[in-house]
């Protein structure tokens, strides 16, 4: 697991995340162009994340039965053919298909991450999650800075047309510079789907999807919330300026990066607490939205920190738990990210609609106490703390 390997892993983790996020700045000129009303064009996004949604049950456990290897370079190459599919659509179906598509196989992310820890001595697992998964950030934050600059210079297409370039050239990248992913068991796909669902009883695995569950719904609260109050009084900021605050998200989600060793050092448990803190901390700062600008800017920056630091901690506990099932596992843990995400997402409009900038930010407090709450909580079947002992896993697991 050298330096080449580990930057090749993170950048499929940003390319294949970013054909799922990469429409949301340009939707109204997706909609324009293909005659989709103002009042749908939500559903060009909403179409790739429930492929998502679907490709973690069904294509994320394939990790756990083929090889990894070649099943990454698979999926980017379908993510290509998604992508190429809605960058050439002439009618609103095809692109619908075409984003269908990308979603289902953009799980490849989750892929590359069971794979990065499989591959990974058990005292790096944590420095190398940390390092692949800091792709997936630039993925969600950086398309969206990245996608406006194309639409404004060639239009929305490009956007997607320089992704499926992207996705096909890793694909052959991949098959030729990862190393072998060598196992000598491999499970039979109707197992580990029966596995997929077993895991949502066992209280390691329970508490830290909680933890994702209210993390992410945190996360989509300020994200999917904050551009309406900046584009209004006092601020009328332009969608440019308005992407801008990625780049604040972006260098704290990259500065949780080394978290990872912390839990290779056995502070999993306590990083996690100690970002959950922060987490509840940022919303008080991300409050002061309407009067402070720099306020804003120290919340965003504190909360993207404490969402990757989590999230790199969350991955390395569980594939520590259960080193045989690790794309199940990462598969179902992300099934608590989809719907937090997906709750965040939804309840923000609502409340900014009836409260102001006040109700999505008690909702995201609200929601980073309730993580903190889970963390908090004893677990009567033991956690993992100290590297490479894992306490409360049953044989099956192991």
């Amino acid at each position: 697991m050298n330096r080449r390997t580990r930057l090749l892993l993170a950048v499929v983790c940003g390319v294949a995340v970013a054909s799922v996020y990469a429409g949301q700045p340009v939707l109204a000129p997706m909609g324009r162009d293909l005659g989709v009303p103002a009042d749908s064009v939500g559903g060009f996004v909403a179409t790739g994340q429930l492929g998502y949604l679907a490709g973690l049950v069904l294509l994320v456990p394939l990790g756990d039965v083929l090889d990894r290897r070649r099943l990454i370079a698979a999926h980017l190459a379908l993510v290509a053919a998604g992508t190429a599919i809605t960058a050439a659509a002439p009618v609103a179906w095809a692109a619908f298909s075409g984003l269908a598509a990308a979603g289902v196989f953009a799980v490849v992310v989750q892929t590359t991450v069971a794979y990065t820890a499989s591959i990974s001595p058990p005292a790096e697992r944590g420095r190398n999650l940390g390092i692949v998964t800091s792709g997936v950030v630039i993925g969600i934050l950086g398309a969206r800075v990245i996608a406006g600059v194309l639409a404004d210079l060639w239009g929305w297409r490009s956007i997607y047309l320089t992704l499926a370039i992207l996705a096909a050239v890793l694909a052959v990248l991949t098959l030729t510079l990862l190393p072998a992913d060598a196992r000598p068991d491999r499970a039979r796909y109707g197992q580990v789907l029966r596995s997929f669902g077993g895991l949502f009883t066992r209280p390691v695995f329970l508490r830290r999807g909680l933890i994702a569950f209210f993390l992410f719904a945190s996360f989509g609260t300020l994200w999917s919330g904050m551009a309406l109050p900046l584009a209004g009084a006092p601020w009328h900021l332009s969608e440019a300026r308005i992407g801008l605050f990625g780049i604040a998200g972006l260098a704290g989600a990259l500065g949780a990066a080394r978290s990872g060793r912390w839990s290779d050092a056995g502070h999993a448990r306590r990083v996690t607490g100690i970002a959950l803190a922060l987490l509840l901390a940022s919303w008080a700062a991300i409050g002061q939205l309407p009067w402070s600008l720099p306020l804003l800017t120290l919340g965003v920056l504190l909360l993207d920190f404490a969402v990757q630091a989590v999230h790199v901690s969350n991955q390395h506990t569980l594939t520590a738990a259960y080193p045989d099932r690790t794309s199940t596992t990462i598969g179902a843990y992300m099934v608590f990210y989809s719907l937090g995400s997906a709750l965040g997402a939804a309840a923000t409009t609502a409340l900014f609609d009836a409260a102001g900038w006040t109700g999505p930010t008690v909702l995201g407090a609200a929601l980073a106490l309730c993580a903190l709450a889970a963390w908090a909580v004893p677990d009567r079947a033991g956690g993992l703390d100290q590297p490479g002992r894992v306490v409360g896993a049953s044989p099956t697991t192991r």
